[in-house]
């Protein structure tokens, strides 16, 4: 696989979701009956990796699974999505990453999240998918996995002149520089932004003020996404920013969105590299817009021919 170009290399993470369905959320101690229980594939690296897939790019993931039930099902799931799975490594030392959902009726949840095979994705690893992250044209990160892995890799990638995005989900406030000076694009949603800035985003208004605060840490461009409202692209050569609207939707499960986006933007990066951001921004919004419009994570994210020829000239 490493003898063809790729257009997305993601390293990242996977989780299996296991989702319960019950009227309300238990109490300490208490056993109460759910009405639907199912189980999902998560975790934000293999969601980004699947939608840009479906779009129609050539995707590779690099991850860490258990040797386990779930990895054996996460590493099939990527096949089933086109995603090249050289480099999803099953390891014995840790369970597949897994969240454990419960859902009320009013649509809240409770979720436990356990890591497991993701923090086990190291520098080693890395070095031994470098010929794959070298033909790549975008690289996408987040922060599910070891951010000093996930540093470590967009280094690589712009090392080797490859486009990085850089989504720092779930955001952590003591942040490492080095990540803004090493990421093309800045992506994030308004809590991230706040968590990382200190500012408020509420607004469009205050988003625009986040991402310049961002913008001045290093990045060569910055997405705060916003959600029914769209997002505000700030590029380094700008002095302003862009807000992009959405179109609105009437959502039924928004699980999944931001990952939807980003994953799009990716593959607007690769496959239409001429394209400026706004539009890149305008278009992934609309696939996003798609995404939440069905139940579920990556069984909602939109296949190309599920989208309008439009989103593809």
């Amino acid at each position: 696989m490493t003898e063809e170009a790729l257009d997305v290399v993601v390293v990242g993470s996977c989780m299996t979701d296991l989702v319960s369905q019950a009227p309300r959320l238990p109490k300490a101690g208490e056993t109460i009956h759910g009405h639907n229980f199912f189980i999902g594939f998560g975790g934000k690296g293999a969601n980004q990796c699947v939608q840009a897939s479906r779009l129609g790019v050539k995707t590779a993931m690099i991850c860490k699974v258990g040797k386990d039930f779930f990895g054996n099902n996460y590493i099939q799931n990527f096949q089933d999505n086109n995603v090249h799975t050289d480099f999803v490594w099953q390891t014995s030392d840790a369970a597949t990453g897994a969240a454990s959902i419960t859902i009320n009726d009013a649509g809240e949840n409770a979720i436990v999240i356990v890591a497991g095979a993701n923090m086990l994705l190291s520098r080693e690893d890395l070095q031994e998918a470098l010929p794959a992250i070298k033909k790549a044209k975008v690289l996408l990160c987040q922060l599910e996995i070891n951010p000093q892995t996930s540093l470590q890799a967009l280094q690589m990638a712009r090392d080797n002149k490859v486009k990085t995005i850089f989504n720092p989900a779930p955001a952590i406030p003591d942040l490492d520089s080095d990540f803004y000076k090493v990421s093309d694009v800045f992506c994030c949603n308004e809590s991230e932004a706040e968590l990382l800035t200190g500012c408020t985003v509420t607004n469009v208004e205050e988003a625009h003020g986040a991402a310049q605060v961002l913008l001045q840490r290093g990045c060569g461009a910055v997405i705060v996404t916003l959600g029914p409202q769209g997002c505000v692209v700030l590029k380094a050569q700008d002095s302003t920013s862009t807000h992009v609207p959405a179109t609105p939707v009437t959502p039924v499960d928004t699980t999944g969105a931001g990952d939807s986006f980003i994953g799009a933007l990716a593959f607007y990066m690769a496959n239409h590299s001429t394209m400026n951001l706004e539009e890149m921004a305008r278009r992934a919004n609309q696939v996003a817009g798609v995404s939440v419009r069905a139940a579920g994570t990556q069984k909602s994210f939109p296949f190309k021919k599920d989208l309008p020829a439009e989103l593809f000239h």
